[in-house]
């Protein structure tokens, strides 16, 4: 529900959408760069990049997906909040007049109260264990459609490695500007978000 969530996400997807196409081509194809034949232009790159944190703030997917879970995460913790207050006016009502009630009146209602405290753990339990649910099916969703995007992006590129750079990531500390190709798939992705809106 937090950016920091989003973030792992996107990390996620973007790390496993790397891209292997032509798997049939011999190894000493597969480098970074082909070496230009004599007198010609350098050849296209073979490997490119995509800077994970501009799709974190520019890809509109992300921004409702970020809403949508906020939405919900908001919704539950004030559900679970009405529930606990309740519970709390219950017990104080008790405690105002436990040393007026008679011994089984008070048994009765602390055990009433016992019972309804462990329904109230069990329902916070089940609450959270829903919301890292829904969690769980939005970071499919992402993946999915980032993968199938970067999939198909690169083949169409002529790509045989697509990968990811985030400020910070040890994985990869410097990528050439000339291979950087976030601005082309961003624009492909937020295009084909909002077909699929309409």
């Amino acid at each position: 529900m937090s950016s920091v969530f989003t973030k792992l996400t996107l990390g996620v997807a973007l790390a496993t959408a790397v891209v292997a196409c032509n798997q049939n081509k011999t190894a000493d194809k597969a480098t970074a760069t082909v070496a230009p034949a004599a007198g010609s232009t350098a050849a296209k790159s073979e490997i490119v990049y995509i800077n994970q944190d501009t799709l974190l703030t520019k890809y509109n997917y992300v921004k409702d997906m970020t809403a949508r879970l906020e939405t919900k995460g908001k919704a539950a913790q004030a559900d679970l909040q009405s529930r606990g207050q309740a519970f709390q006016r219950e017990v104080a009502e008790y405690q105002k007049n436990a040393a007026t009630m008679a011994a089984d009146a008070r048994a009765t209602t602390e055990k009433h109260l016992q019972s309804k405290q462990q329904e109230l753990q069990a329902y916070q339990q089940n609450t959270g264990a829903q919301v890292q649910q829904d969690q769980g099916a939005e970071q499919v969703k992402l993946y999915e459609k980032i993968a199938d995007y970067v999939k198909q992006y690169a083949k169409d590129k002529g790509y045989k490695l697509v990968l990811t750079y985030q400020k910070g990531n040890a994985n990869m500390l410097y990528g050439d500007p000339s291979l950087d190709v976030t601005a082309d798939v961003l624009k492909g992705l937020n295009d084909a978000y909002a077909k699929d809106k309409k």
